[in-house]
């Protein structure tokens, strides 16, 4: 069973920063992606960013050229590097690793809080 494991969530004042990271049991160059989603209270859950194996980097809109996936495969870890955070930023992040077993798996992490005051 795979397991997915978020990190590095808290409280921080707009305009700063945060660095989340997510461990997936196993070796992350075992997934064809590894992504970060976010849910705020009362909405739904929104897809944030994601990382193809071959290191390929996508951002939704609202935080492009302010967050940075990367991956470290030597340490098995995916990271989000968050900067000149929102108030709107603010949710639980989950980080998503997909890959293919004869038909494509996803498996999620619990979740890890962020919080922006204003």
């Amino acid at each position: 069973q795979v397991q997915v494991v978020e990190s590095g969530g808290g409280l921080v004042q707009a305009g700063g920063s945060l660095r989340l990271s997510c461990a997936a049991s196993g070796s992350i160059v075992n997934f064809n992606v590894m992504g970060w989603y976010r849910q705020a209270p009362g909405k739904q859950r929104d897809w944030v960013a994601d990382i193809m194996s071959g290191g390929t980097t996508t951002y939704a809109a609202s935080v492009k050229g302010r967050f940075t996936i990367s991956r470290d495969n030597a340490k098995n870890t995916v990271s989000l590097q968050m900067n000149s955070l929102k108030p709107e930023d603010t949710a639980v992040y989950y980080c998503k690793a997909g890959r293919f077993e004869g038909t494509w798996r996803e498996y999620w992490g619990q979740g890890t809080q962020v919080t922006v005051s204003s």
